[in-house]
């Protein structure tokens, strides 16, 4: 009964309901007396407050004449009020001058206790404080006073005077202490907290007696109808329906629920509909779906497994699904009957036509209403079609990874954030000798030299074509090669398709035919060479001559001639052997490394190698160089070599015009630098014969040349547009004054200059 009761609903309002109404009295009660003692404190501390004003006032006329006889009348006579109990006047010192109780007068009170603390807790005590901070609470002899301190403050008529002696500065000459008796006010308290009290009980007995009456009337009855018609329904019973004579939820809630009741009766008639349904839908399903028993054997299929495989007739699902003899080795019905879990598995098996076919096949359990497993539900899912596409799929595959082997140039997948090598082709070992496994991983800032890889690092990631870079190999050499790079994204993640093709024996035969136009460029200066090296060698066979005589005639050296001879002799070797040093720098090959370089000194530099020429010829040369020209990344030997290639053609060009001519002729060759948006441009023109337009589209052809048999191989342009093209620059021929040729030459701003 006790548990029935505990788990009712009745018990849980009656408890909840009781508990809040019991706290609600309880907070209002406590509320009421609380604020009601509050009131009379508060009217307490101020009735005192008051009285205490007035006994000031009393007391000031008979200070302020200094009459203690009058001032002890006035406080006997007003302490004689029946619930005042002392009035006491301190000085500053804390002696008691007044008293309505004559054995206190001339008593120094303590300044640590509770009547002295509250002002003298500070260092400097304040001239006023609250009322509530004056008062306290006391008891003595069992009865409960209440007491205010007032402070007494000097005014115009204390100070300054004749009959006073109070200074002006004093804020405060005394304190007023009136005590009065609590007990009457305690016990009005009390008979005011024990009549809530009983008011707060009252209320909340009839108010609880209230609320049971109601909730068992008009809630808890009819819910226990309402119980009692569920359980014939689910009992199977015939529904009748519940009157309910309320007007209110609980009779809203008995229509609903007559309303239930009858579309309960409806729904399990649909029901039965919505089984025969199902029972057709698994039958018509297109999907194999069977229920299996524990030994194996189909109990149950719909029309698509029958169609496929034909009629069980009590066969094993092996023997139907596979046409096997024993059960597979790795069976999901199997698994499904051990764990209880569902399975899926990829299978193959024939058709009762005996065509291969694929399936995924996934299993589930059936239960009795026990628990216990009894069969296995299986459905299969066709995926034959799905199948031979994987298999063209894995074949078109295999084409993409042997075309991409077979690709002659190395081909790298790196990740576009760390520049890691993710994947590579076959080539990358016949170039870098690395294999594949030993590449995957790696970086391919590895592949560049290691002072150069902090550089290349952001070039990699910000250009799309690199036309000549060096890497290194396995075995440490050099190779240049060309990159071509595309950002894709490569199984889900951002990778750049690097291509690298090595052009180290194209650039090697470029640097032979480099090297041999190079020295046919030194042998048509060397009539301009060996007369600039044989004026030194001149000066330098005169000193000599005079040094010998000397030494013949054994007369002594004058020491300035000395000197000067000496300073002669080192400026003439020094000048040789500069030119010697340039002739020598000039004829070697060229390592191809590629830094910046300011265009000036290139063309300055190429110019003093061919100035005795040009003076040879009587050609002026005209300077315009733009002294705050940016650099550009490039070998400054390769572009020397640009520029006397230039200046020879100029030459020749002038020679060929100007033939026979000295009066009037104008000999002249212009070489200007200057900047153009993000480009480093320099031009060389001439007054030559110029650059007829039948051959201007030839001009960088190889050994296309217009000069006579012998006197040109037709490879000074060709050459220098393969090197300014391998620093991504670009020349070309332009229109200048005159008939006479201009080729202007610009490159990319070197990196660090953006």
């Amino acid at each position: 009964m006790f548990k029935r009761f505990r788990e009712s609903l009745i018990a849980k309002m009656i408890l909840s309901g009781g508990v809040t109404l019991i706290l609600c009295v309880f907070l209002w009660t406590g509320f009421n007396v609380y604020y009601f003692k509050r009131n009379v404190m508060t009217n307490v501390m101020s009735d005192i407050a008051m009285l205490s004003d007035t006994i000031m006032l009393g007391l000031h006329y008979a200070m302020m004449l200094d009459s203690e006889n009058d001032v002890k009348e006035n406080i006997n006579n007003i302490s004689k009020q029946e619930e005042i109990r002392n009035i006491r006047v301190y000085n500053k010192e804390g002696e008691i001058v007044f008293s309505n109780t004559p054995e206190e007068v001339g008593k120094v009170i303590d300044m640590k206790s509770p009547s002295c603390w509250t002002c003298h807790q500070y260092e400097s005590p304040p001239a006023s404080m609250d009322l509530s901070e004056r008062s306290r609470m006391l008891e003595v002899d069992g009865q409960r006073l209440m007491g205010i301190m007032t402070p007494i403050p000097n005014s115009p008529g204390c100070s300054p005077g004749p009959c006073h002696v109070h200074k002006k500065e004093e804020q405060i000459l005394g304190l007023l202490d009136v005590t009065v008796d609590m007990d009457h006010k305690y016990a009005m308290i009390s008979m005011f907290e024990r009549a809530n009290v009983g008011i707060s009980v009252v209320v909340f007995a009839l108010t609880f007696l209230a609320l049971f009456v109601f909730s068992y009337r008009f809630i808890f009855r009819p819910i226990k109808r309402f119980i009692a018609a569920t359980r014939g329904i689910s009992a199977g019973e015939e529904f009748t329906s519940i009157d309910v004579e309320q007007v209110d939820e609980i009779g809203t809630l008995g229509e609903a629920f007559n309303l239930m009741g009858r579309r309960v009766t409806d729904k399990h008639r649909e029901l039965l509909d919505q089984r025969e349904e199902f029972r057709n839908l698994f039958d018509n399903v297109p999907c194999f779906v069977s229920v299996v028993d524990r030994n194996y054997r189909v109990v149950r299929h719909n029309n698509a497994y029958e169609r496929h495989f034909g009629s069980p007739m009590g066969k094993q699902c092996w023997q139907i699904n596979k046409g096997r003899l024993e059960k597979c080795e790795i069976c999901p019905v199997e698994r499904t009957f051990r764990d209880g879990s569902s399975q899926v598995s990829e299978e193959s098996g024939m058709s009762k036509d005996g065509k291969p076919i694929h399936y995924i096949v996934y299993t589930s359990p059936v239960r009795d209403k026990d628990g216990n497993i009894i069969a296995a539900m299986e459905m299969m899912i066709d995926i034959t079609r799905r199948k031979e596409l994987e298999s063209k799929l894995a074949a078109s595959e295999h084409r993409y990874h042997a075309i991409f082997d077979s690709i002659p140039s190395a081909v790298f997948v790196l990740d576009q954030e760390t520049l890691e090598i993710i994947n590579c082709n076959e080539s990358s070992k016949d170039i870098y000798g690395w294999n594949a496994d030993e590449l995957r991983g790696k970086s391919f800032l590895d592949l560049f030299r290691d002072e150069e890889a902090d550089e290349w690092n952001h070039i990699v990631r910000a250009k799309r074509e690199i036309e000549q870079c060096t890497h290194i190999t396995r075995e440490g050499r050099s190779i240049f090669v060309i990159m071509r790079i595309s950002p894709v994204c490569f199984e889900g993640r951002d990778t750049l398709i690097v291509t690298c093709s090595d052009v180290t024996k194209k650039l090697e035969a470029e640097q032979q035919l480099i090297q041999a136009s190079k020295m046919t460029t030194l042998g048509e200066m060397s009539t301009g060479v060996a007369h600039e090296l044989n004026q030194p060698l001149t000066i330098l066979k005169a000193i000599s001559n005079l040094l010998s005589r000397k030494v013949t005639m054994k007369k002594a050296l004058e020491p300035d001639i000395m000197e000067e001879m000496a300073e002669g002799i080192s400026t003439h070797v020094d000048r040789a052997s500069k030119i010697i040093e340039h002739m020598r720098e000039f004829g070697r090959k060229s390592d191809m490394r590629t830094m910046p370089v300011q265009i000036n000194e290139v063309l300055q530099r190429g110019f003093e190698f061919f100035s005795k020429q040009l003076s040879v010829h009587n050609i002026e040369v005209v300077w315009e160089l733009d002294e705050s020209l940016p650099m550009t990344m490039a070998d400054s030997n390769r572009l020397e070599q640009v520029v006397i290639n230039l200046l020879l053609n100029a030459r020749d060009a002038i020679e060929d015009r100007w033939h026979g001519e000295s009066l009037h002729a104008d000999k002249r060759i212009q070489i200007k630098s200057f900047c153009f948006d993000e480009s480093v441009v320099f031009r060389v023109c001439d007054t030559g014969s110029g650059i007829p337009e039948s051959i201007r589209e030839r001009l960088f052809e190889p050994f296309f040349t217009t000069k006579e048999v012998g006197k040109g191989t037709g490879l000074g342009l060709s050459i220098s547009y393969g090197i300014v093209g391998d620093y991504g620059g670009d020349i070309k021929a332009v229109a200048w004054e005159g008939e006479g040729a201009c080729f202007e030459i610009s490159f990319p701003r070197a990196e660090c200059e953006l």
